[in-house]
């Protein structure tokens, strides 16, 4: 884990106006070592999110880069006509050298963002509004990405959301049971290989590929502190092509439960119908006019079938020993494959109504 010392000297290899006067660890990030630096310049003062990107999880940090500066530049614009624009867009800040990234002498692959000012992230939802400016923020930026001009992006972590490969991952692990841990986990076995035919499904259909953000977390929003819009998307580490009902399906995992995702007591995970209902308004009144019927038809399906593959793939590692995820307990990934399966059963026990209400907003 990189230092504040070392991210002082690696923010000044970037090209960013006037004195560096402290930098300090920022937020609640897992993946990659986040810091906030403030310059002074002129007596004005600014906010810089200085990231040290984890290569251990992106391997090809060029790449992951190059996606990146494409998607910004993109948003910045389309939105150039928009008030407060600056605001709604990631700002990269080139390193001095012209790159959007700079290395330093360990070979560690840093990046600059400007930080957004009166804005914030939560880790939870708060209210079905919260809920509703969330999804509209990530159907916004879809639909703002939907023309990004060729080559594709690259793909920064392939087959990151192929549930077929991760059911196939799974059922590796279940075979060598290294850890002998099978014993303990039978119900989990037995349930996800009686949803085995889950995992196909969204492939199978054959949607349109899209510029997809997936990795749609409720905290990968900016809130604005004062309006509670959301303003801006950010973590676009795995942008990248993907189909547009994983980012909807992903939204409905992280934010339709109020349990915690290790909650031990399942009688506390279930799908909360009216943030689905708000996800569902929100998404659609920015992505709607540009998805297929057959994405439409998919769109309450997509919370399932996500919620099985991360289920899947907490069930596989802990069955390999913990050797992805980490742990701070015995059994944590169990319990994590607990939940994820429990809100599985709860989403079904309203699938009919969940369908429902998409075709009644998506087609009034």
């Amino acid at each position: 884990m990189a230092n504040d010392l070392h991210a002082a000297e690696v923010a000044r290899q970037f090209a960013i106006e006037g004195e560096l006067i402290s930098i300090a660890p920022y937020g609640s990030g897992h993946i990659n070592d986040t810091f906030c630096a403030v310059f002074v310049r002129k007596r004005h003062a600014a906010r810089f999110i200085v990231q040290r990107i984890n290569t251990s999880i992106f391997h090809n940090p060029s790449k992951l880069m190059d996606n990146i500066s494409r998607v910004t530049s993109h948003l910045a614009l389309k939105l150039q006509d928009e008030p407060d624009r600056e605001r709604r867009v990631l700002a990269l800040i080139p390193a001095r050298d012209g790159r959007a990234w700079h290395e330093d002498a360990d070979g560690g692959c840093w990046r600059v963002y400007r930080l957004i000012d009166g804005a914030r992230s939560y880790d939870a939802v708060e209210s079905t509004e919260q809920a509703y400016q969330a999804a509209r923020a990530f159907g916004r930026f879809q639909l703002l990405l939907a023309d990004l001009p060729a080559p594709r992006l690259h793909d920064t972590i392939p087959d990151f959301h192929n549930t077929p490969k991760r059911f196939a991952a799974f059922e590796r692990a279940l075979a060598a049971d290294v850890a002998g841990r099978s014993s303990h986990a039978t119900a989990e076995i037995a349930f996800a290989l009686a949803h085995k035919d889950i995992a196909s499904v969204l492939l199978d259909a054959r949607l349109p590929e899209r510029v997809t953000h997936n990795d749609t977390k409720f905290n990968n929003v900016l809130l604005d502190e004062e309006t509670g819009e959301g303003i801006c998307v950010i973590d676009l580490d795995t942008v990248m092509p993907g189909l547009a009902v994983y980012d909807f399906g992903d939204m409905v995992r992280t934010t339709t439960c109020a349990a915690g995702e290790d909650e031990q007591d399942l009688s506390k995970v279930a799908m909360q119908f009216e943030m689905f209902a708000a996800l569902v308004r929100g998404y659609l009144s920015t992505a709607g006019g540009f998805l297929t019927s057959a994405e439409l038809d998919h769109l309450a399906f997509a919370g399932k079938a996500i919620t099985f593959e991360q289920g899947i793939r907490f069930l596989a590692d802990y069955l390999a020993g913990d050797t992805y995820y980490k742990v701070h307990r015995e059994g944590q990934n169990l319990d994590r494959c607990r939940t994820q399966f429990k809100l599985i059963e709860s989403i079904e026990a309203q699938e009919d109504a969940m369908n429902r209400l998409v075709m009644q907003l998506a087609r009034p």
